[in-house]
């Protein structure tokens, strides 16, 4: 199966993600944060760095849980940026 190339908008939104998480864990180990999330070390820093920009609902919620985050503000911030089109250009 071929998977579709990710849009640069997802990307972004994948890099953004890793931001976020890897602000939250802090000083906290890779090895700690990945184990209390029940991934691999080797998956968070593919999250982290933006090299696994879509990873699982799951993954995401385990790792919200593990870091104390809200899955909302999460959403939130990781949301697509909107694209304000001026009035003029559209009609």
């Amino acid at each position: 199966m071929v998977r579709t190339p990710l849009t640069p908008e997802e990307r972004e939104r994948g890099e953004r993600l890793g931001r976020l998480l890897r602000e939250a864990r802090g000083s906290r180990s890779m090895v700690e944060i990945a184990a209390g999330a029940g991934i691999s070390a080797e998956t968070l820093r593919k999250i982290e760095t933006g090299r696994a920009p879509t990873p699982a609902f799951f993954t995401v919620a385990a790792l919200a849980r593990t870091l104390g985050l809200s899955m909302d503000e999460l959403a939130g911030q990781c949301a697509p940026v909107a694209v304000v089109t001026p009035a003029a250009a559209v009609a």
